[in-house]
């Protein structure tokens, strides 16, 4: 098995609690993040990935896809600078009611 860090949408995802799955701080978060948008952000970064179709366990049935970080050092550095590139790229904001 290859190693590599996983980065599910739901990790950046501005409408969910940290219960639910969200990773990184809500000012960091943004709304709606898909796996195209994660895959920019990353290549941004200059850190190789490759993207699976495979679903975070607690939201199998939304088939949004994973993508797998070629990437040394922590998690939480990964993330951090995810969430920062994803705030460039889609600042979208939170959908009204």
């Amino acid at each position: 098995m290859e190693k590599g860090l996983i980065l599910y949408p739901c990790y950046f995802d501005a409408k969910l609690m940290r219960k639910e799955g969200r990773r990184v701080p809500k000012e960091q978060a943004v709304f709606a993040p898909a796996t195209p948008d994660i895959e920019r952000a990353l290549a941004s970064c200059g850190v190789k990935y490759r993207r699976e179709k495979k679903s975070h366990p607690s939201w199998w049935w939304k088939h949004e896809g994973r993508v797998i970080a070629e990437c040394e050092g922590p998690k939480t550095e990964l993330l951090s600078k995810v969430a920062s590139e994803l705030k460039k790229i889609s600042p979208k904001t939170p959908p009204r009611k």
